[in-house]
């Protein structure tokens, strides 16, 4: 757990495109997705990471794309390191437990967003004029609310930013009509096995986002899948509506930082020791619970 990775350095290997939390190589005919400790909050790399947070996305993630292989095909092609290409295995040490080989699909250039409950960017919109990306809602319902039926509501992919929530006939115009009926179904589809599992846990899965891409002519489901930071996962036991409710993620860094005298720019502020502890517990938390 001591053992933080900011950066990934493989100059044989090639230059990265760095996200906010992944590495990503071009290795010809694969990609190579590392997943680093880096933690961004507001949009801003912080300096320092959480511990172990890289292996707690990868090992969720795998554990999701494998029990959704009944009703989507995923991007991976090795988790273990010792089915990578033999130029990557001196940096095993590294790559361990934090690293996918996956294929080169073509990203669909939309977030596709699934709500249960009312929260977050849901819940601001709401609060405006009673709809969440177009879609009507009773009237009535208080932050954290649940959904009656869990609803579909896609977002630009912004590659610097902000994503921007727009709705389902904006989305048929940038993908096309029939890829969007098919996106919306898988999304709730997988959205709702998931719940179930969840469900028998003691865990709400609140929201999550999910990313489709083309392979070989077919949807294929790529990045990440319902993982802390992909999601909101609330305890069933202390669930309570009509106030924002404690998650599974890194809401203790966001906490933290709006105690600060700190604009939200860049450079981050160095994050204190015991905000890294409990955050990185909060990370193991969740995985123990949904994967064991």
């Amino acid at each position: 757990m001591n053992d933080v990775v900011l950066k990934t350095e493989m100059p044989d290997v090639g230059t990265p495109r760095r996200g906010k939390v992944r590495d990503i190589y071009d290795l010809g005919e694969h990609l190579l997705l590392v997943v680093t400790d880096r933690v961004s909050a507001f949009d801003v790399v912080m300096p320092n990471g959480i511990p172990g947070k890289g292996k707690v996305l990868t090992s969720i993630s795998v554990f999701w794309f494998r029990m959704m292989e009944g009703i989507v095909q995923n991007h991976i092609v090795a988790v273990d390191v010792r089915d990578f290409p033999q130029s990557l295995r001196k940096y095993g040490d590294m790559l361990e437990g934090r690293s996918l080989l996956v294929k080169k699909a073509k990203v669909l250039p939309v977030e596709c967003i699934v709500r249960g409950y009312l929260s977050g960017s849901g819940w601001k919109s709401y609060q405006k004029d009673g709809t969440v990306c177009g879609i009507k809602l009773p009237a009535g319902m208080t932050e954290s609310s649940k959904i009656g039926q869990p609803i579909f509501t896609p977002s630009t992919k912004a590659e610097t930013g902000h994503d921007i929530n727009i709705s389902f006939e904006e989305m048929k115009k940038t993908v096309g009509v029939e890829t969007a009926e098919k996106l919306k179904d898988l999304t709730l589809s997988i959205y709702g096995r998931a719940r179930d599992h969840a469900e028998k846990k003691g865990i709400i899965i609140a929201d999550t986002k999910m990313e489709f891409g083309m392979f070989n002519d077919e949807i294929i489901i790529i990045d990440e899948l319902l993982t802390p930071d992909s999601s909101r996962f609330w305890s069933m036991k202390d669930y309570a509506p009509g106030k924002s409710q404690d998650s599974f993620d890194k809401q203790i860094v966001r906490d933290y930082l709006l105690t600060l005298d700190w604009d939200q720019t860049p450079p981050g502020p160095e994050l204190p020791l015991d905000i890294v502890r409990k955050t990185s517990d909060r990370y193991q938390e969740i995985l123990k619970i949904l994967t064991v």
